[in-house]
């Protein structure tokens, strides 16, 4: 019998996604720019149907699985038209990916009880290595003020140096619909208390 071996720390979700994957309601999940599927996976175990994006096909060959449907499709091409309908997704999950024409339409397709789970390289990573290009690096406070021009509330922010899984300067956004906020999100276990 064959054993499947265990997936490298760098194949594995982020912790930061793992933290708030729980709030996210029932409904279909968007994981944009889902590279080897670390987070489609999490969420099809979770019982979401998934929807992995990347304009790489191998990568899509490795998010491929059960309840995971990959779509080929290259966002950043001249003319490329953001493909999915407003107020569609129950969670979108963005790690590792930075286009800045996307983030109105990306925030629009987010259900209006939706959460968005968002983690990428910020100014300052330059110090750590690649991405260096200031394009591919929030600026201080970015995310919150996409957030807030997508009329999500923010439930948690982070933003400054990690370790793992190698050192980067990174934000991390967790945000939802106002629908969500108003009567489905529960933060209660992230403290400890019940």
């Amino acid at each position: 019998m064959m054993h499947s071996p265990t997936p490298a720390p760098s194949l594995a979700a982020s912790s930061w996604v793992r933290r708030f994957a729980h709030l996210v309601p029932q409904g279909e999940v968007l994981d944009l720019a889902c590279g080897s599927g670390r987070h489609a996976r999490l969420f099809a175990g979770l019982g979401h149907p998934v929807l992995a994006v990347d304009r790489d096909p191998q990568a899509l060959a490795s998010a491929a699985g059960p309840g995971i449907v990959t779509l080929e499709h290259d966002l950043e091409v001249d003319g490329a038209a953001w493909p999915f309908a407003a107020g569609r997704f129950a969670g979108i999950v963005v790690t590792n990916y930075l286009h800045r024409p996307l983030m109105a339409q990306l925030m629009a397709s987010l259900a209006p009880n939706g959460v968005l789970l968002y983690e990428t390289f910020a100014l300052g990573n330059e110090l750590f290595g690649k991405p260096s290009n200031p394009a591919f690096l929030l600026r201080p406070g970015e995310l919150l003020d996409h957030a807030a021009g997508g009329g999500l509330q923010v439930l948690a922010f982070e933003d400054g140096v990690i370790a793992r899984p190698k050192p980067a300067r990174v934000q991390r956004l967790c945000a939802a619909g106002q629908g969500a906020v108003q009567t489905e999100v529960k933060l209660d276990h992230l403290s400890g208390a019940e």
